[in-house]
């Protein structure tokens, strides 16, 4: 039997996977999610707020659908997207727990719906639709 001995750098590797993941997956401080304010330079439109991080790799299949929803509805609803690893201050209202995750807001600023993970440009819209919004 060979005595195997994992390199130095994979021990590493998986501590920090390990610590990474404790903290995305941390109890979030004790928030009122239903009612996040809508920022104050924005129209009263309905919201997609799309909470990641620009090298976490779900966020970035996000990234250019979320532009596309930005450009192509520009009047319909506005979308947002909160780095939370470089501003982790401005996601902590929402109370996650992993990212990406996408929260659907009325034009009165009600929480309608949120999702974790990856979410289609289609799954989007078709849940834009589920509330009433031509789109």
């Amino acid at each position: 039997m060979t005595d195997r001995k994992f390199p130095r750098w994979l021990i590493v590797l998986i501590v920090v996977a390990v610590a990474g993941t404790v903290y995305i997956m941390r109890p979030a401080a004790d928030t009122d999610t239903a009612a996040v304010p809508e920022p104050a330079a924005v129209t009263a439109l309905p919201r997609l707020v799309d909470l990641g991080a620009d090298k976490c790799v779900p966020c970035k299949m996000m990234a250019p659908i979320l532009e596309e929803l930005e450009t192509e509805f520009a009047g319909t609803f506005h979308v947002e997207f909160i780095d939370v690893w470089k501003n982790p201050e401005a996601g902590k209202p929402y109370g996650i727990k992993m990212i990406p995750t996408q929260v659907f807001y009325a034009a009165d600023g009600t929480e309608l719906f949120r999702h974790e993970g990856f979410f289609a440009k289609e799954d989007i819209l078709a849940k834009w639709r589920e509330f009433g919004l031509e789109v």
